[in-house]
Order: structure tokens, then C-alpha cells, then sequence
């Protein structure tokens, strides 16, 4: 059968994460599309093995690709290589998710399902049935106005612009030009669904319980989370310019 179906999982440092999630992930895939998907790991030169397990996974014949990238180079580099990877392999839909639990596997039916319908879905903490678990109040502030900052920028109406449990469909990833891409980190999330809404593609959004990772070191700041929210505003204007120069 061919490989339909990509779940990209980038990972730095998640050495106590990662051969759980891709058994996790392994077992709901097979009870929905067998023998059609990889899971693609893309590891950013962690320091503590993550990308040595992951290659033993590989080796023990499970579903499992490996990419090696040199350095640390940010969630966006990452994921725009893997599915560069993904995309020439000739696979049709693309699920991003992250290595610590946070993005549960069960939901994976409902996000390839979803895309029957809809060229991107979405699994959104902040529709109704959405939520989170275990985040202090703090988090939820920042996570809660940090969307709704981008969707009033962005004038969108995707509740969860900075999820990153996604499923696209390989014409979104083909249009929206992933060299052009400019964001990293957390912007990249929104980038990508804004990028696709400008195109004319339709996004969906279905709910999810997100919950805090119960191992390793969460890589969330502050910082980050500000930083990110200073990038919104050239969203808008790197893509009126890639219009104009269109």
C-alpha cells in the first residue's frame, strides 16, 4: 500500500517521551488506516538520545522514519522539513503533533476523519467540548489572549490559531509555498492556518482536551509565548507582500 498518510513529530531532549507516543500513535494508526502511514520523527540533535531511540524503533521495524537535523534550529524549520520529506514521498495528508502526550492519539480518527471535510482541521482546545488539563492559570491566560491577540490581528475566526495538532491535506502544503515561510516557534502554527485561509482553503476546527506533559522538560516560556505575539503584525504584512508580488 502506499504511504498516505505522515505523522510528523519533531522532538529535541524527549528521550522519556518518545518511544511511548510512537507506540501510542503506532496502535490507533493500525486501527485506522494499516499499512498506509509513517511517523516521522524529526529530531533536532537532542543531547539526550531521543534520536537514538528513535532509531532503534526504526530498526525493529516499526512504522517508523528517522530525520537527523544538525543543531536546534526551531519547530518551524523542523516541521517545514519533514514535510518536505512527507510531500516527496508522495504522501496526501500530513498530521503534526508533538512528542509529550499533549496532543492525545485518540484523537487522530476524529483529525483524519475531519479531513474529508476540510483541507486543514484543527484540534482545538477552544471550541465547545475543547479544553485544558493541569495548566495553572497563568498558562491559560497566555495561551487564551495570545489567540484571540492573533485572530483580532489576523481578523480570523479559527478559535485556536496556536494549536499544533493539525491534520493538512498535501494541495494546502503545495499552495501555501513552505520556502516562503518565515515564522518559527509558536507563530509558525498560526502562519501556517492563516496562509491557508488567504489561499481559499477551508479549516475546521474540532475539539480536544489538552493536557500538560506528564515527562520530560517543556520547552513553553514567557518569553516565548511574548516574543511570539510581537511576530503576529508581520503575518499580515509578509503576506500582503508576497500578493503584491505575485
Amino acid at each position: 500500500m502506499n504511504v498516505r498518510i505522515w505523522i510528523i513529530i519533531p522532538t529535541y531532549d524527549e528521550a522519556d517521551n518518545v518511544e511511548s507516543i510512537v507506540h501510542a500513535v503506532r496502535d490507533e494508526m493500525n486501527e485506522i488506516a494499516a499499512g498506509e502511514f509513517r511517523i516521522l520523527i524529526v529530531d533536532d540533535n537532542s543531547t539526550d538520545g531521543t534520536g537514538q531511540i528513535a532509531d532503534r524503533l526504526a530498526a525493529d521495524g516499526q512504522p517508523v522514519e528517522v530525520m537527523h537535523r544538525s543543531a536546534k534550529d526551531g519547530l518551524g524549520r523542523a516541521y517545514i522539513a519533514g514535510f518536505n520529506h512527507a510531500l516527496s514521498a508522495g504522501g496526501e495528508l500530513f498530521v503534526q503533533m508533538d512528542a509529550d502526550f499533549s496532543h492525545d492519539p485518540k484523537y487522530l480518527k476524529d483529525l483524519i476523519t475531519a479531513a474529508d471535510e476540510a483541507d486543514v482541521v484543527l484540534g482545538s482546545r477552544y471550541v465547545t467540548g475543547g479544553g485544558v488539563r493541569n495548566w495553572g492559570i497563568s498558562r491559560k491566560i497566555v495561551s487564551r489572549g495570545g489567540s484571540a491577540y492573533a485572530r483580532t490581528v489576523l481578523s480570523v475566526g479559527v478559535r485556536d490559531l496556536t494549536g499544533g495538532f493539525k491534520c493538512i491535506r498535501r494541495d494546502v502544503l503545495e499552495t501555501i509555498d513552505l520556502a516562503t515561510l518565515r515564522a518559527d516557534g509558536y507563530v509558525f502554527q498560526i502562519e501556517v492556518t492563516y496562509r491557508a485561509l488567504q489561499a481559499g482553503f477551508t479549516v475546521k476546527e474540532i475539539p480536544i482536551l489538552f493536557s500538560d506533559r506528564a515527562a520530560g522538560t517543556s520547552k513553553m516560556s514567557w518569553r516565548i509565548a511574548l516574543e511570539a505575539m510581537l511576530l503576529v503584525p508581520s503575518l499580515r504584512t509578509n503576506r500582503t507582500k508576497q500578493l503584491t508580488r505575485s
